[in-house]
């Protein structure tokens, strides 16, 4: 990347942050439509990392509310000490873990199912499978014994584990605002992803 598009980048990225500062400073001062467009920027994000950290479509739809219920009730806490963003993943990670932690029986985890535009629930993992899998029903069919095999390995995690495991992996989020996220450190987050990690091979190194 040239400097001249380093540059550019730079500044559209400054301006993102500049207008959703705005945003949260109008949704402070009790503006609802403000506070309605950051909600918008953010649901899908927000419920995606629901599913992936709950695994229960109806428990991840309960943390969404939730998450977004603390966050409204909240948000005149927020102090701008770190990008919105961050503070949202914080509360939304949080409020999953709490679910986990109430779950009075270790139910098997299912995949989560959500309706497709047509009204027809399908297999969440299974959509995102095909999303990046051609219509050759033998690459289909392994894309669901493969998802059916992670999501056996990933019960074996704590749930500590699995919601770093979850923020590195699937969002991207780097060790430090995982720490920060879960209210410890960048090293303690480091361990619990090495040890999710190595249940995880251990896990799926078995069938192989």
């Amino acid at each position: 990347m040239s400097v001249a598009l380093e540059g550019d980048a730079r500044q559209a990225a400054l301006a993102t942050a500049a207008e959703e500062q705005a945003l949260v400073r109008k949704a402070q001062s009790g503006d609802r439509l403000a506070f309605d467009e950051l909600v918008r920027r953010y649901d899908r994000d927000v419920l995606r990392l629901a599913l992936n950290l709950v695994r229960q479509a109806d428990e991840a739809r309960d943390v969404y509310q939730e998450s977004f219920l603390r966050v409204y009730r909240n948000l005149h806490r927020f102090r701008f000490e770190c990008s919105f963003y961050t503070w949202l993943y914080r509360i939304v990670t949080n409020t999953a873990l709490d679910h986990l932690r109430r779950r009075t029986t270790r139910r098997e985890d299912q995949a989560p199912e959500l309706p497709d535009a047509d009204g027809v629930t399908r297999d969440f993992f299974d959509r995102q499978a095909e999303e990046h899998a051609s219509a050759s029903p033998e690459k289909q069919l392994l894309g669901q014994e493969l998802s059916r095999h992670i999501q056996d390995a990933m019960r074996a995690l704590s749930p500590r584990e699995r919601a770093v495991f979850e923020l590195k992996h699937y969002h991207g989020l780097r060790l430090r605002a995982i720490g920060e996220m879960l209210g410890t450190s960048e090293e303690t987050a480091k361990n619990s992803l090495f040890r999710a990690t190595k249940k995880l091979r251990a896990k799926l190194d078995a069938v192989r």
